[in-house]
């Protein structure tokens, strides 16, 4: 009879368990602008945010995280999708706020997505940096991670890191340390800027335009407690938690050069006439190898 029980209890576990991982989006995400543009589906496994011209739609975590090691999965708008942005990241609130930036500017059929990349730091940006990826964003889902430590910020694609934005307090550069940020993203129309600096417009004609997401996982990340100004990771000591001090080894390094040689197309420590004063004091620190 303990035999039964004990079997019966394991079969609870694992039916809960995945009862938990489908349920995924309905537990972590609410859709909050869009009026009904946001979808969650296929039980919790799948969201789907549209454009039209009416409206784009946006969703927001609802937990706040004070560092972490976020995946997310997206599939972007196929096609025609120039003037379109598919923005994904982190915010705190606030008029000084600290924020993580990817954001998928759409393209002509055909030709490449532009992937930006910024870091603001107490309402400070400017911090652009922009690649083409190796692969057709479109025809799949592929995941777009954070890693948000104390020490550094790591942009991923697919596991490569394309972008590496260090803790420069040393030289007088605000770092994001102390403001908890929500999970963010939104599909809409920017065709007065997103695609050849607004000269190609949106083509309604191909509406809706639709971005898929799936598989998030916020399992190595810190959730804020508000009401205790407390983080989850403060009672945590053991190995879980080694993420807080992640770097980038030799193999990663290499990853990184060849992402920046090979898939950038704009930096902003690069850009010297944007700067006639002299680039910005973080650009020395985050001076790749």
């Amino acid at each position: 009879m303990a035999s039964y029980s004990s079997k019966m209890l394991m079969i609870f576990m694992v039916f809960s368990y995945f009862m938990l991982a489908s349920a995924n989006f309905y537990q972590n995400f609410d859709i909050t602008w869009g009026d009904g543009r946001g979808q969650i589906i296929n039980n919790g496994e799948l969201l789907t945010l549209s454009l039209d011209k009416a409206s784009g739609s946006g969703l927001q975590s609802k937990n706040e995280y004070l560092f972490g090691k976020i995946d997310m999965q997206l599939k972007l708008v196929p096609g025609n999708s120039a003037g379109t942005v598919t923005a994904y990241y982190l915010k705190s609130e606030g008029s000084a706020w600290d924020e993580i930036d990817f954001e998928f500017l759409g393209n002509l059929s055909g030709d490449p997505y532009t992937l930006h990349t910024n870091v603001f730091s107490q309402g400070k940006g400017d911090r652009e940096q922009q690649f083409h990826l190796w692969f057709d964003p479109t025809a799949d889902f592929h995941t777009y991670s954070i890693l948000w430590n104390p020490q550094r910020i790591i942009f991923y694609v697919d596991g490569t890191p394309i972008r590496e934005f260090k803790n420069s307090e040393s030289v007088g550069v605000p770092y994001l340390k102390s403001q908890p940020m929500r999970i963010y993203s939104s599909l809409w129309n920017a065709d007065d800027w997103a695609t050849r600096g607004g000269l190609i417009k949106t083509d309604w004609s191909q509406a809706p335009f639709t971005a898929s997401y799936r598989k998030y996982n916020a399992i190595n990340a810190c959730v804020w407690s508000s009401s205790s100004g407390t983080s989850s990771c403060n009672s945590n000591s053991d190995n879980s938690n080694s993420w807080l001090s992640e770097e980038l080894d030799n193999t990663s390094q290499q990853r990184l050069n060849w992402v920046r040689k090979n898939y950038m197309i704009y930096d902003y420590c690069k850009d010297t006439k944007r700067f006639p004063q002299g680039l910005p004091a973080e650009c020395a620190v985050n001076k790749s190898s």
